[in-house]
């Protein structure tokens, strides 16, 4: 639920999308890390810890294809501003059914980053289902949500995890 001070800010009062005029922010240094996950059978969790997948280095490339999306990122989504981006690191591990992505993209400018590390994220699992979907046709991707932000009017922000069955929850 929303408060009344907050609304959609790519909305106009007549419910028409429009691009946010950003002309008038400070420029600041931003950063924001998203993470993702691919659900994969046993088997692509093997060849990834092992010889490889048919197609190639299914990390190296989803790497190299989520560092692209960042920077492609205003060309796919239509509202989202073209911005320098500074920075881009992609980082995919493999674990026990899954391979987990992480991306932290960095800028200096007058709006935040946060839909370019989503789209390095969702970019890069993309990737990875295309490298293994010989393998696993039921390849998912799951999870892809930002993690933390820094800088900009609103500030830092970081995802407050859930509690666990060990902490009280």
């Amino acid at each position: 639920m929303t408060s009344p001070q907050q609304h959609l800010t790519h909305v106009d009062a007549s419910g028409a999308a429009r691009m946010v005029d950003v002309s008038e922010k400070d420029v600041t240094a931003r950063t924001a890390r998203a993470t993702g996950r691919v659900l994969v059978s046993p088997q692509v969790v093997a060849l990834l810890r092992g010889e490889g997948v048919p197609k190639g280095d299914a990390l190296a490339t989803a790497r190299i294809a989520g560092i692209m999306g960042a920077k492609k990122t205003p060309e796919l989504i239509p509202l989202c501003h073209p911005l320098a981006v500074s920075g881009v690191k992609v980082d995919l591990s493999v674990a026990d059914d899954a391979v987990e992505i992480a991306a932290q993209v960095r800028t200096t400018d007058r709006t935040g980053v946060e839909m370019e590390a989503l789209t390095a994220v969702t970019v890069a699992a993309l990737t990875v289902i295309d490298m293994v979907k010989a393998v696993d046709k039921s390849a998912a991707i799951t999870d892809v949500r930002v993690e933390e932000k820094t800088g900009g009017k609103s500030g830092d922000w970081i995802r407050r995890q859930p509690l666990t069955d060990e902490e009280g929850a």
